[in-house]
C-alpha cells in the first residue's frame, strides 16, 4: 500500500464501530425542552404580556432552525453533484438534518395561523397594485406552503435512497420505531453494484433540482417571510443573503456535531484531523462569502443614500438594537474570519467549536433582528425575555429530539459508499439496466 492509500475498515468494523445508540437521557432532555417551548407559548398566548411575542418568537425560531435543515441537506445535495468522496464518512450528521423538515412544515402553518401578529401584510391596507397582489395571503401563504412542502419532499426523497443503500446490505439494527421503515427499505434491493449505480443516478437528477430550488425557490421564502416584514424596504441582495446565512450556519453546526459523534462513538481512526481541516476550509470560505452579501448590502444602500433603503439598516444601528447588530457583525464574520484564517485554528477543536459557536448564535441574533425592529420600530428598550428563551428551548427540543431519532434509527455512515469494491465506479456514470457507461453527452 502506497503512502497515499487509506486503509479503509471492512462494512462489519465500520457498523460495529458506530452502532452504540444514543443514551435515553439526552432523549429526555430534547422532549423535556419541547415540552417547556410548548408550554411557554400556550402560556404566552393566553397571557397579555405574550399575546404577540410568542408568535413572534416563534417565528424567529422558524426561521433559524428550519432554514439551517433545509441547506443542510442541500449541502449533502452539492456533494453527489460533484461526486465528493472526502465527505462520505461524516456527510450522514449532516443527513439527519432531515428529520426536522417535516416538524417544520407543521410549524409554518402554525406561523401562519398567527400571521397578524407577524406579518404586515395580515393587518395593513396595501395601497401599491402589485404588493396587493403579489402580499396578498391566499397567495403568498398558498406558494410558500407549496414551496417548503416541495422541497422537504425532494429531501426526504433524497435521504431516503441515500440511507436505503446502507439499510440494504447492513444487518438488521437500530430503534424499533424505525424497523417497517427499515423493512420497506430492502423490499426489492438488488444486486450491491446495481443498486449504487441506481441511486448515484437518481439523486444525481435531484440533486439537481435541490440546488435549483434552493437557490430560486428560497428566494421567494426569504422574501415572503422575512423581507416583507417591512413594506418599504427592498433589496435585490437580500435573498442570497437570507439563505447563505443558513447556509453558513449548517456548516457550522454540522462541524460541531461531526466532533461531537467522533467523541461519543469513539471512532478517531474513521473521523480524522484532515476531515476537520475540510470542514474549517468550508466555513471560513463562506463566512467570507456571507461578510461579502452583507457588506455589499449595506454599501449600495449606504452610498445611494435612499431613505426607503436606509431606514432598514439603521434602525439596527440604533439603540436599543446595536448590541445585537454589533454583536452579529462580530459573531458571524469578524471573529470566525480572522480566527479560522490558519490551519491551527482548524484542527484544534477548542478553538473551532468556539468560533462555529460564535457564528450559530450571531445567526439567531440575525434572525431575530429581521423580525423583531420592523414589528417594535424604536422602542425605550429591548423587546427580550422569558417568551423569547423559551421558545426558542422548545425549537431547540423539538430539533434535536428529530435528529437524534434519524440517527438512532439507521446507520451512522454512509458504508456502502466507504467499503464497496465498486464505490468509485460512480465517477464514471453508467446506464443502472445494463451497467453500460454511459455517451459522454449523457
Amino acid at each position: 500500500m502506497s503512502a497515499h492509500e487509506e486503509l479503509v475498515p471492512s462494512r462489519e468494523e465500520i457498523l460495529r464501530a458506530t452502532d452504540r445508540p444514543l443514551p435515553r437521557s439526552l432523549f429526555v432532555a430534547c422532549l423535556t425542552l419541547a415540552a417547556i417551548g410548548i408550554l411557554v407559548f400556550i402560556i404566552g398566548a393566553f397571557t397579555e404580556s405574550g399575546h404577540d411575542r410568542v408568535w413572534q418568537a416563534l417565528h424567529v425560531n422558524w426561521l433559524f432552525f428550519a432554514t439551517v435543515s433545509q441547506a443542510g441537506i442541500v449541502f449533502v445535495a452539492v456533494q453527489r453533484i460533484t461526486t465528493a468522496r472526502w465527505s462520505r464518512p461524516i456527510v450522514r450528521f449532516l443527513e439527519g438534518y432531515v428529520a426536522f423538515l417535516p416538524i417544520a412544515f407543521l410549524l409554518l402553518i402554525v406561523d401562519f395561523l398567527g400571521a397578524k401578529h407577524i406579518y404586515p401584510w395580515a393587518t395593513q391596507q396595501l395601497v401599491e397594485p402589485e404588493k396587493q397582489l403579489y402580499l396578498n395571503p391566499f397567495f403568498l401563504i398558498g406558494r410558500d406552503l407549496l414551496i417548503f412542502g416541495g422541497m422537504s419532499l425532494m429531501s426526504l426523497w433524497y435521504i431516503y435512497r441515500s440511507v436505503r443503500l446502507d439499510v440494504g446490505l447492513s444487518p438488521e439494527s437500530g430503534a424499533a420505531w424505525a424497523r417497517g421503515i427499515r423493512e420497506r427499505m430492502r423490499r426489492n434491493f438488488r444486486d450491491e453494484r446495481r443498486e449504487i449505480h441506481s441511486t448515484h443516478s437518481m439523486q444525481g437528477k435531484l440533486a439537481v433540482w435541490m440546488t435549483l430550488g434552493f437557490g430560486y425557490l428560497y428566494s421567494v421564502l426569504g422574501w415572503d417571510l422575512s423581507m416583507s416584514l417591512d413594506l418599504h424596504y427592498v433589496s435585490t441582495l437580500y435573498s442570497w443573503w437570507w439563505f447563505m446565512g443558513a447556509w453558513l450556519g449548517a456548516l457550522m453546526s454540522w462541524s460541531l456535531l461531526c466532533m461531537w459523534w467522533r467523541r461519543y462513538l469513539n471512532i478517531y481512526d474513521l473521523i480524522k484531523e484532515v476531515k476537520f481541516h475540510d470542514l474549517g476550509k468550508l466555513c471560513f470560505a463562506f463566512t467570507a462569502f456571507w461578510g461579502y452579501f452583507t457588506f455589499g448590502q449595506y454599501l449600495v444602500n449606504w452610498y445611494g443614500n435612499m431613505g426607503e433603503e436606509t431606514h432598514w439598516q439603521r434602525l439596527r444601528l440604533i439603540q436599543p438594537y446595536l448590541a445585537f447588530g454589533m454583536a452579529v457583525v462580530f459573531l458571524m464574520f469578524v471573529l470566525p474570519f480572522f480566527g479560522l484564517v490558519s490551519r491551527a485554528a482548524k484542527v484544534y477543536l477548542p478553538t473551532f467549536i468556539g468560533f462555529a459557536l460564535c457564528s450559530l448564535v450571531g445567526l439567531w441574533l440575525l434572525r431575530y433582528l429581521e423580525v423583531y425592529p420592523n414589528i417594535y420600530g424604536v422602542t425605550p428598550t429591548l423587546t427580550f425575555g422569558v417568551w423569547e428563551v423559551g421558545v426558542t428551548l422548545g425549537f431547540l427540543g423539538m430539533w434535536g429530539a428529530s435528529y437524534a431519532a434519524f440517527m438512532n434509527a439507521f446507520p451512522r455512515m454512509r458504508v456502502t459508499l466507504m467499503t464497496s469494491p465498486y464505490r468509485d465506479e460512480v465517477q464514471v456514470p453508467v446506464n443502472a439496466e445494463t451497467m453500460e457507461p454511459l455517451p459522454a453527452h449523457e
